[in-house]
């Protein structure tokens, strides 16, 4: 069977996504899906010396960068980043094929987690 070249097409979140709502993602997303999580310099944008983010959105961006890396950890998605600019990045997680050993749901990762 000829498979054609589909385009890859990346959701872009229309404001600041919240660590849940990146989970839910994951959770939801098939193989291959796209999502854009953070645009800017994710770095500098979750230190509080250099961030020019009021504090509490920058909390919520390091905890989002946080658990962006830990669902790559678990197999569950890809992170890549796209220039788009002098010192401007999209910071994109690739949904991964769920992992034959995961039988368990991404909440229970998560509790499992958080009881370490």
């Amino acid at each position: 069977m000829f498979m054609g070249n589909t385009p890859f097409i990346t959701v872009r979140a229309s404001r600041p996504l919240t660590e849940i709502e990146f989970c839910a993602w994951v959770a939801q997303a098939a193989p291959g899906d796209r999502l854009e999580y953070h645009r800017g310099f994710l770095v500098l944008d979750t230190f509080p010396v250099f961030s020019h983010l009021p504090e509490s959105r920058r909390a919520e961006l390091a905890r989002l960068a946080s658990r962006a890396f830990w669902a790559a950890e678990q197999g569950l998605v890809h992170l890549v980043q796209e220039r788009v600019g002098p010192d401007r990045f999209a910071y994109i997680a690739v949904a991964r094929p769920k992992p034959k050993h995961a039988a368990a749901s991404l909440s229970a990762l998560l509790l499992e987690e958080q009881a370490a």
